[in-house]
Protein backbone atom coordinates (compact mmCIF):
# COMPACT_ATOMS: atom_id res chain seq x y z
CA UNK A 1 0.00 0.00 0.00
CA UNK A 2 1.17 3.46 -0.80
CA UNK A 3 0.35 6.39 1.43
CA UNK A 4 -0.64 9.60 -0.31
CA UNK A 5 -0.69 13.04 1.18
CA UNK A 6 -3.03 15.83 0.33
CA UNK A 7 -1.29 19.14 -0.39
CA UNK A 8 -4.39 21.28 -0.63
CA UNK A 9 -3.78 22.85 2.79
CA UNK A 10 -0.23 23.82 1.83
CA UNK A 11 -1.10 25.37 -1.51
CA UNK A 12 -3.61 27.91 -0.21
CA UNK A 13 -2.18 31.44 0.03
CA UNK A 14 -2.10 33.19 3.38
CA UNK A 15 -4.29 36.23 3.42
CA UNK A 16 -3.69 38.76 6.16
CA UNK A 17 -5.52 41.99 6.50
CA UNK A 18 -3.71 45.29 6.63
CA UNK A 19 -4.72 45.70 10.28
CA UNK A 20 -3.20 42.32 11.17
CA UNK A 21 0.08 43.19 9.47
CA UNK A 22 0.17 46.59 11.16
CA UNK A 23 -0.55 45.04 14.55
CA UNK A 24 2.22 42.47 14.11
CA UNK A 25 4.66 45.17 13.01
CA UNK A 26 3.87 47.41 15.97
CA UNK A 27 4.17 44.54 18.44
CA UNK A 28 7.54 43.53 16.96
CA UNK A 29 8.77 47.14 17.23
CA UNK A 30 7.62 47.39 20.85
CA UNK A 31 9.31 44.11 21.70
CA UNK A 32 12.54 45.22 20.04
CA UNK A 33 12.55 48.60 21.76
CA UNK A 34 11.77 46.93 25.07
CA UNK A 35 14.74 44.60 24.69
CA UNK A 36 17.07 47.47 23.74
CA UNK A 37 16.00 49.60 26.70
CA UNK A 38 16.06 46.62 29.06
CA UNK A 39 19.66 45.84 28.13
CA UNK A 40 20.73 49.49 27.92
CA UNK A 41 19.40 50.56 31.30
CA UNK A 42 19.90 47.28 33.11
CA UNK A 43 21.62 47.37 36.49
CA UNK A 44 22.87 43.84 35.86
CA UNK A 45 26.40 44.54 34.68
CA UNK A 46 26.77 41.38 32.57
CA UNK A 47 23.60 42.14 30.59
CA UNK A 48 24.51 45.78 30.02
CA UNK A 49 28.12 45.00 29.03
CA UNK A 50 26.99 42.21 26.71
CA UNK A 51 24.66 44.59 24.87
CA UNK A 52 27.37 47.25 24.80
CA UNK A 53 29.96 44.89 23.31
CA UNK A 54 27.44 43.63 20.76
CA UNK A 55 26.72 47.18 19.60
CA UNK A 56 30.45 47.82 19.15
CA UNK A 57 31.02 44.55 17.28
CA UNK A 58 28.24 45.49 14.84
CA UNK A 59 29.82 48.91 14.23
CA UNK A 60 26.94 50.76 15.87
CA UNK A 61 28.05 53.84 17.81
CA UNK A 62 26.67 53.96 21.31
CA UNK A 63 28.48 56.86 23.01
Amino acid sequence: MTATRSTTALSQPHTHTRAQRLTATLLACLLGLGLVFLAGFSHVEALHNGAHDTRHSEGFPCH
